[in-house]
């Protein structure tokens, strides 16, 4: 009945025969059934099986432990009786998820987990036990492993090999994958299931066995006479499911017999969760889960093990604040004079090519034009309220030139290029008060803050030689929050404002009367001083006939006769005339249509950003429309302005390059307006400024600098100081406003170079790959901001409300990105309506309300500092943060403040040498399913623990900071 093939492919049928017949007896006399083993194992006889312990051996004997398993494709080919005879047929595939071939065959469903019967996974245990199993098998074609392929006489083998080559699927899988065939189904000529599971020696492409053209690692076969309905198929699903094990992959590549494959299976039974019958569908589909537990907390025996586990027990490692976060050499002092600077030149020098080639991509195209768009508005608000606060001394002029220049001087040198250079609230406040400072005692003021400039300089110098960024260390979410959460609502605050101030400017006749429609009206009288009226005065009387003469009549400039002439009211108020009528001061069309552009703005910013997630288009369209979605948000409302045609209010930018206030040239002269003693007096104040810039610098490096970013390039903590510290120099001498690291634009710069996966499985979020590391972009956004002046023609076509738009979607993505937020929206929730978050599992409500509530508190003092007279002293009270902070030790337990707070570098260490309890904490995992917030899931800097192999995109909320 079968055809002996001749070579290694007969033997291993015949040994795979002698086998099954060896066996016979044990089998079950029912020819219809599989084997159903028994397994019996005694609890609490140990603290880890034997099966784990021979797993955790299995493991311990991988030559690098963090080596990654290639992924794997899984197709389940079942054999199917057809009118034309046997076909095998392809009803599943795996790549993480299972998807499914619908009834009719035509689409696949949905990813989802794959909901298995428990007793399948029994009888693929049994069949491994009672089958054969070929490990490390020579072999290079599907008839040297089974000699009798043909046997079952199927009318069609498989795919062709064009379809593989045709098949999109492929894109899904990355470079190296493999592949692992699983082929169940019933014959006629078997009395007795015949199992084999075979691993080779080296991967094989097997032909058109599979849909996709890669190599095979794994081959599972089980063919047997008439069982119950689908029981071959799941059986086939159980083996398929494990193969998408990590775990049990890693078992599968090195074990050594066929107790090492039973063990694993044992291993993945004895995490096993078992869902009631009567409580859910057992046809529903469950979906993917947003993000997945890392695999290495599966490992039997604990990961004490693993070569890059820090700490030495498992409860230090579940706590995510023991490590302290901004730990690293970047930070680590050297003991030398600007020892800390020479390592980072040292480490920034090889990359410094490369920061140019990786510029070299189409998603930096997107980053340039939407980060280019955020700093000229930014330099013009700035600009225009630093103009206000200083009688123009500074004004746009100067507030775009000194973006451009300190900007582009800093991408060029400093040691976080991705980094945005701008004016800030703080600096901006300070400026103020320095100003009316000098108005009142007669000074200077370019020159007394030329004096302060170079003290500020001289002052960061000194921090450079000392390695002050040591300090940062100090600087714990507490203060990274408070700091982030502060400048997100000053976005959100100016943003509102400004719109607000444009509702003022074109006034809504909110008194409005459809009835009294024909007692509005305005026009121009030449004859005679008048008087402007308002409001609606609907008891103004109308002008009589002969008024009505002299409104619309006036004398041609060059004399002559009269004649009739209709005026605009730019005409009528520049010949002197007088506004009459009801509606003369209202313009209701401009502020409603702005405030629809800038709502408008913001919610198509969000939806596109989004985008990505949908179900809607290709892939690489969707995350095309994503990565260009503020670009596409500020055309599609610029198109719908100029469709509308009404004068909204637009981009000014100056035209010329001169002095905004002509009594100031471009040169401050540090000598000859102020007395000698000024120069001295200056290094008051510049102590004050130089706490402001080293914080605000600092806490903006940290956040870009977080590991959860991935950064390959390093940071430079006292690089990017030193180039803060000698643009002072410059921006002092040129009467320039100062530039420090603005933290809502550089986060939107960071979000705009997200590296992705572009091969993730079907269910699967994209995994993140980092950071675009490079200066061009940067470089790009501050040449065009100073070349802005010769683009004005083009750039008066953008409404200011869009602008304003984007920057209430920065300040919201960016106010959105931290844990401070989640805990405030906890005190408006129920506690049952509370989302599943890891340090509610650990910490008390109503302590982590008590943390929630100092912050919140610290945050308003912060923003009353800000908007009152004492803003002098308003960078102290930033340093104060790390005071308060240390306070908290006082009040919460060092376990609470791991898990809602990072450890102090102190206490970290104290704990460590064991000066300090510690609670001990019961190993929890941390999968959880919850909802993406930003759709981009967008990186934060707020991550407090991650699973190996995602990054922020995907947000897990359990986790301690999440994705920005």
């Amino acid at each position: 009945m079968r055809d002996q093939v001749p070579g290694p492919a007969s033997a291993a049928l015949q040994a795979a025969n002698a086998h099954s017949q060896l066996r016979q007896e044990d089998t079950p006399s029912s020819s219809s059934d599989v084997l159903y083993p028994v397994v019996s194992c005694s609890i609490f006889a140990s603290s880890i099986s034997s099966a784990a312990e021979r797993v955790r051996a299995i493991l311990q004997q991988e030559e690098v432990g963090d080596r990654k398993c290639p992924l794997l494709f899984i197709q389940l080919n079942e054999l199917l009786s057809t009118p034309a005879g046997l076909e095998w047929k392809e009803t599943a595939r795996w790549i993480k998820f299972e998807e499914k071939v619908e009834d009719g065959g035509e689409r696949w469903s949905m990813p989802h987990i794959p909901a298995l019967p428990l007793h399948s996974l029994f009888e693929l245990r049994t069949c491994l036990q009672k089958g054969t199993v070929l490990l490390d098998l020579d072999a290079h074609s599907v008839k040297e492993i089974i000699g009798t392929w043909e046997t079952c006489h199927p009318t069609r083998t498989f795919l062709s090999m064009s379809f593989q080559l045709r098949n999109r699927f492929k894109k899904k899988l990355p470079p190296g994958a493999e592949v692992a065939n699983v082929m169940v189904g019933e014959v006629d000529f078997l009395k007795k299931p015949f199992t084999v599971f075979v691993r080779l020696r080296e991967v094989v492409a097997l032909g058109s066995l599979t849909e996709v053209a890669f190599p095979s690692r794994f081959l599972f076969i089980l063919l047997g006479p008439h069982a119950k309905v689908k029981a071959y198929h799941e059986i086939g699903r159980a083996m398929a499911t494990l193969l998408t094990d990590e775990l049990f992959q890693r078992v599968a590549l090195q074990a050594k017999n066929q107790e090492d494959i039973i063990a694993g299976i044992d291993v993945f039974l004895d995490e096993l969760t078992v869902l009631p019958p009567g409580k859910w569908d057992a046809s529903a589909r469950i979906p993917p889960p947003s993000c997945l537990p890392s695999p290495h907390k599966r490992y039997p025996g604990g990961r004490s093990w693993k070569s890059h586990c820090n700490g030495s027990t498992a409860a230090a490692e579940d706590r995510p604040g023991l490590g302290h976060p901004h730990f690293s050499e970047e930070l680590e002092r050297t003991g030398r004079l600007f020892g800390g600077l020479v390592r980072d030149i040292r480490r920034k020098a090889p990359w410094y090519r490369s920061d140019f080639s990786d510029a070299l991509h189409i998603q930096c195209l997107s980053a340039v034009l939407y980060i280019y768009l955020a700093t000229v508005t930014n330099a013009i608000t700035f600009g225009g309220m630093l103009g206000d606060a200083t009688a123009n001394m500074q004004g746009v002029l100067e507030s775009f030139l000194g973006t451009a220049f300190a900007g582009s001087i800093f991408c060029l040198f400093s040691g976080q290029p991705l980094t945005i250079l701008s004016s800030t609230g703080p600096v901006l406040v300070f400026e103020r008060l320095l100003f009316s400072f000098s108005e009142d005692y007669s000074l200077d003021y370019l020159e007394f803050r030329l004096w302060i400039g170079l003290w500020v300089a001289f002052f960061g110098l000194v921090l450079v030689a000392t390695e002050a960024s040591h300090l940062v260390q100090y600087f714990t979410r507490f203060t990274e929050e408070g700091f982030c959460a502060l400048i997100s609502l000053i976005f959100i605050y100016d943003s509102l404002k400004k719109m607000l101030s444009l509702a003022e400017a074109f006034p809504i006749n909110w008194h409005y009367r459809t009835d009294d429609v024909t007692l509005y009206s305005c026009s121009c009288n030449l004859s005679s001083p008048g008087h402007v009226s308002a409001g609606n005065d609907t008891d103004t009387p109308l002008p009589s006939p002969t008024a009505l003469q002299q409104v619309w009549t006036l004398l041609p400039e060059g004399g002559g006769t009269q004649t009739p002439a209709w005026l605009s009211r730019a005409q009528c108020l520049s010949r002197g005339g007088q506004l009459l009528g009801a509606s003369c001061q209202y313009v209701p069309d401009i502020a409603l249509l702005s405030f629809l552009l800038f709502g408008g703005t913001f919610l198509c910013c969000t939806a596109l950003k989004h985008f990505k997630s949908s179900r809607y288009f290709p892939t690489g369209l969707r995350k095309l429309v994503s990565d260009f979605s503020i670009i596409l948000a500020i055309l599609i409302f610029c198109a719908i302005d100029v469709a509308l045609g009404l004068e909204t209010p637009k981009l000014l930018v100056p035209s010329e390059l001169k002095p905004t206030n002509p009594t100031r040239g471009w040169i401050v002269l540090p000598f000859g307006a102020n007395p000698w003693w000024v120069c001295l007096a200056a290094a008051v104040p510049a102590v004050l400024v130089t706490i402001l810039i080293f914080m605000d610098q600092q806490i903006t490096a940290v956040i870009l600098n977080r590991k959860e970013y991935k950064l390959k390039k390093g940071a430079g903590f006292h690089l990017d100081l030193l180039c803060v510290s000698l643009l002072m120099i410059i921006t002092s001498v040129t009467g320039l406003p100062w530039y420090v690291s603005a933290t809502v634009i550089s986060l939107a710069h960071m979000d705009s170079l997200r590296k992705e996966s572009t091969t993730s499985a079907p269910g699967e979020q994209p995994e993140f790959l980092g950071i675009r590391e490079q200066r061009l972009t940067g470089l790009a956004v501050f040449i065009l901001t100073g070349v802005s002046v010769f683009m004005a023609p083009i750039l008066k076509y953008v409404p200011m409300p869009v602008l304003y738009g984007v920057f209430l979607h920065m300040g919201v993505v960016a106010l959105n990105s931290i844990q401070f937020t989640d805990r405030v929206r906890l005190l408006l929730m129920p506690a049952k309506h509370q989302p599943d978050l890891l340090y509610l599992r650990h910490v008390p409500l109503r302590r982590v309300h008590l943390f929630t509530f100092i912050q919140v508190l610290c945050l308003a003092v912060l923003w009353v500092l800000k908007s009152t007279v004492a803003a002098i002293i308003f960078p102290v009270m930033l340093l104060a943060l790390v005071g308060i902070r240390k306070g908290l030790e006082c009040i919460f337990s060092l376990h609470d403040l791991s898990w809602l707070d990072s450890i102090m570098p102190e206490t970290g260490r104290k704990e460590a040498e064991g000066k300090l309890p510690r609670k001990h904490e019961k190993e929890e995992s941390d999968t959880e399913e919850v909802g993406d917030v930003l759709g981009a899931a967008k990186p934060s800097p707020y991550l407090g623990e991650q699973s190996e192999g995602s990054g922020p995109p995907p947000r897990c909320p359990g986790l301690g900071r999440k994705n920005l």
